[in-house]
């Protein structure tokens, strides 16, 4: 009898899973074997996580809500009961947070001679006097109080932005008790959150941070009058653009219009510091139209990230991990032109293991070389001053054509690239603003060069955006490569995105949304049918995140006929583990470490004629069906042993790797006997012995077997 692969109870909820993912990364800065400071780092970014997750997530949720929309999601959960699971949820790791904050890291960083005073009562006479002399000559002069009563409303109050709320009353007032007045004056971004303080003692330091000073002298803002109590808090504003592309007779400044609506959008969470004066929240609450688990009380600092500065201050290296240095690629080391060397062989790059360096190098020798007719590209998200961006203007100016697809709808970054898209027009590129109804998330830059032997197409397709600061915080891979097939591909792929129709066949790319889901699946499928012929059958998958219902199931499928399936999905995971008859061999894990584990590769047996591919899509419904996505295949047989190597060294962590229980939690491996494994870790170490190890004179290129690198 066939199984039904479909029942809500084999799914995991995703805005569950994805909490359980920020719970792993919780984890990290609640591990006492990592480094001081790394900790922070961690604590950080579970704050700045929890940021973003409610202004899009929970603000997508409750807009459901709100239309009474009632279609379940794959674990058979309405908007609202999701919406009532997360808040709770999310209220039990933010306590857990700062449990974290003022049981583990508030005493590990006194005791390293770094105290973080709380409360501005706990200054010394000394150190109080400073404050207040840096209040008055710093900070004064830069705050706006905003008061509220009869003749002026609730002030707006900006998103994300900190706030101290006071209650106020009139002095001499006589016997009559004065009326209580709300008013409120906002943190000054501009000004250092952390301020560091004169101490006596030597090798002691301690900081206190600006809401507390402005908090200690918030009466010079008031002077005619009491200040009853003050209290920080926060809001999040609801920051999911609604851009009806289909209606905008000009993307641009839709998307423009839009982006000024993000500050004062529904709020849809306070944060208000624990003990709160409870006429000053009722305030509060009421003028924000917010109650129950939307109100967060914060016992400690709101927004920890503030902690990501922290980690910025010197003399505490001894606190943190010893900085990676991106390594050179062994094949283009001391390589003058890099068209050459990919004429050579196809060349895997690595990063941040590898540097980035030759990705800008590609573009930055095109844009000079006369040779080179056009250069085309995709970009998602770039760095703030970014040298591809710089070397694309300069090739137009150059007389190369050039065309870049600028995706104008990648979150956040929206701001961003409106202004690298109006300096590339500026400087004579092509410039394309993403595709109506789609986002183009795929990553592929094509450059045309006239050569002897005719027109030659180089190519370089990669899982993480052309981004050089991320290329050193974020685990991606890349391909250069000048193949015939691929660069008819290419050049097909620019086309279409430029406007014009599909190509009637594609050699090697497969693209989304117009038929990558289809080739995952019949992917998968072959696998199904090589475990029901007796053949090996064998998946591994790495990607971000794993939602899309119809792979899930057809995973489940090929689980239940033998294949073995070996998943590493560093945050959303909706498929569940150990379901008899349905996932028993099926195995996930979450690699969080101190790289984001950005690359998408994905390995089928195929009765030993193995494949390996990678590309720019996660298996979400909305990387397979409402983006540009490209995934693109390994064919040389050194590379793919090399794509391999990355999973297989990937599988053998037991360090940093979380597995995912049957009951949809996530467990550390038990290392007690066994030899350590950090992936990244032993990535970086590799990357370093490539580059000192000689060339095989054989091969142009340089692999280092999987010998295990055990943790210093």
């Amino acid at each position: 009898m066939e199984a039904d692969f479909t029942k809500p109870e084999y799914f995991c909820n995703r805005e569950d899973s994805w909490i359980r993912f920020n719970e792993r990364v919780l984890s990290e800065a609640r591990d006492k074997n990592i480094p001081l400071f790394e900790r922070l780092k961690f604590l950080s970014i579970t704050s700045s996580n929890f940021d973003e997750f409610f202004m899009i997530r929970v603000a997508s949720l409750k807009d459901m809500v709100n239309v009474g929309y009632q279609k379940k999601d794959i674990a058979g959960m309405t908007a609202a009961e999701q919406l009532s699971l997360i808040l709770k949820r999310v209220q039990e790791v933010v306590a857990l947070q700062y449990s974290t904050y003022n049981r583990s890291i508030l005493p590990a960083l006194k005791q390293q001679g770094l105290e973080i005073i709380a409360r501005h009562e706990d200054l010394t006479e000394a150190q109080g006097a400073y404050v207040d002399r840096y209040f008055e000559e710093n900070v004064y002069p830069v705050l706006t109080p905003m008061a509220m009563d009869s003749s002026r409303p609730f002030p707006l109050i900006r998103n994300k932005t900190l706030n101290i709320g006071a209650l106020i009353s009139k002095k001499n007032e006589g016997k009559k008790e004065a009326a209580v007045e709300f008013a409120t004056v906002q943190v000054p971004s501009v000004l250092p959150r952390i301020i560091e303080l004169p101490v006596k003692e030597t090798g002691k330091r301690a900081v206190i941070l600006l809401e507390e000073v402005i908090e200690r002298n918030i009466g010079k803002l008031f002077l005619n009058y009491k200040v009853v109590c003050a209290h920080p808090y926060r809001i999040m504003r609801n920051a999911d653009l609604t851009i009806e592309e289909d209606e905008a007779a000009d993307l641009l400044k839709e998307i423009q219009k839009q982006l000024k609506k993000r500050q004062w959008g529904e709020v849809i969470r306070l944060e208000a510091e624990d003990g709160m004066d409870k006429q000053l929240l009722k305030i509060l609450k009421k003028e924000f139209h917010i109650h129950g688990n939307d109100v967060f009380h914060i016992n400690g600092p709101l927004d920890l990230t503030f902690l990501m500065k922290m980690y910025g201050m010197d003399g505490f290296d001894h606190l943190k991990n010893k900085p990676h240095t991106p390594q050179p690629v062994p094949q283009l080391m001391d390589c003058a032109d890099i068209f050459s060397a990919i004429r050579a062989h196809d060349i895997l790059l690595h990063h941040p293991y590898e540097t980035f360096d030759p990705v800008v190098q590609f573009v930055e020798q095109a844009a000079k070389d006369p040779d080179v007719l056009a250069i085309k590209q995709t970009l998602y998200r770039v760095s703030g001053n970014s040298p591809i961006i710089a070397a694309l203007a300069q090739a137009a100016e150059n007389g190369k054509q050039v065309s870049v697809l600028v995706e104008l709808k990648a979150r956040f970054d929206e701001e961003n690239n409106i202004v690298w898209a109006k300096m590339l027009e500026k400087a004579g590129c092509h410039v394309i603003y993403g595709l109506l109804g789609l986002k183009t998330h795929s990553k592929i830059t094509l450059v045309v060069r006239n050569e002897e032997d005719g027109i030659r197409r180089y190519v370089h397709l990669g899982t993480g955006n052309y981004n050089d600061s991320t290329a050193k915080l974020y685990t991606d891979c890349g391909l250069l490569t000048c193949a015939e097939a691929i660069g008819e591909d290419a050049t097909a792929v620019f086309n279409m995105l430029s406007g014009y129709s599909e190509p009637r066949h594609w050699n090697r790319l497969s693209l989304a949304p117009i038929w990558l889901r289809e080739r995952f699946e019949q992917l998968i499928a072959r696998e199904t049918q090589h475990a029901l012929a007796g053949e090996p059958a064998h998946i591994i998958a790495k990607m971000n995140a794993l939602c899309d219902k119809d792979i899930i199931e057809k995973l489940y499928e090929a689980s239940a006929a033998g294949v073995k399936i070996e998943l590493i999905v560093r945050g959303i995971c909706c498929l569940k583990t150990g379901i008899p008859g349905v996932s028993e061999n099926i195995t996930v894990r979450s690699i969080v470490g101190n790289f984001l584990e950005h690359a998408r590769i994905f390995y089928f047996h195929n009765n030993g004629q193995s494949e390996i591919y990678m590309g720019s899509a996660d298996w979400m419904p909305r990387n397979l069906d409402k983006r540009v996505e490209i995934l693109f295949p390994l064919e040389d047989e050194q590379i793919r042993e090399e794509a391999y190597h990355i999973l297989q060294i990937q599988l053998e962590d037991n360090v940093k790797a979380h597995i995912l229980q049957p009951d949809g939690t996530y467990e550390k491996i038990d290392k007690r006997g066994k030899r350590l494994m950090c992936a990244q870790d032993y990535f970086c170490k590799e990357a370093a012995k490539r580059v000192a190890k000689p060339k095989d004179p054989a091969h142009d290129r340089v692999f280092v077997p999987a010998e295990p690198i055990a943790e210093e």
